[in-house]
């Protein structure tokens, strides 16, 4: 079984800064693109940033500028720093993961499975 655990959200003065995080475990082989999503009460749940094995990066353009994704691949872990938080960054934000899980078997002899994984999630509250 594979989990991604987030960590790092609280609550924040406007003009403040977090760094959230997203760690991975299990029988993990290999992890492809990761994002972080956001949803605020009331609203669906958007992308903010994604980042592929490579370090290609790609950002809403409501955070461009102020945040920063980026990831640890020996550690399976990513990153989101957010920087100049407003309120309107006031939400629940999920880390998503491709991840290639490792099913059974060894050598050549070893399958392999595709997942889209989520996690629980972390608040992230901007307020005075």
């Amino acid at each position: 079984q594979v989990q991604l655990v987030e960590s790092g959200g609280g609550l924040v003065q406007p003009g403040g800064s977090l760094r959230l995080s997203c760690a991975a475990s299990g029988s993990i082989f290999r992890i492809d693109a990761t994002g972080w999503y956001r949803q605020a009460p009331g609203k669906e749940r958007d992308l903010v940033a994604s980042i592929t094995r490579g370090g290609s990066t790609n950002y809403a353009d409501s955070v461009k500028g102020r945040f920063t994704i980026s990831r640890d691949n020996a550690d399976n872990t990513v990153y989101l720093q957010m920087n100049s938080l407003e309120p309107e960054d006031t939400a629940v934000y999920y880390c998503n993961a491709d991840i290639l899980t490792v099913v059974g078997g060894i050598g050549r002899g070893t399958t392999y499975r595709r997942l889209e994984v989520w996690g629980q999630g972390t608040l992230v509250t901007v307020s005075s």
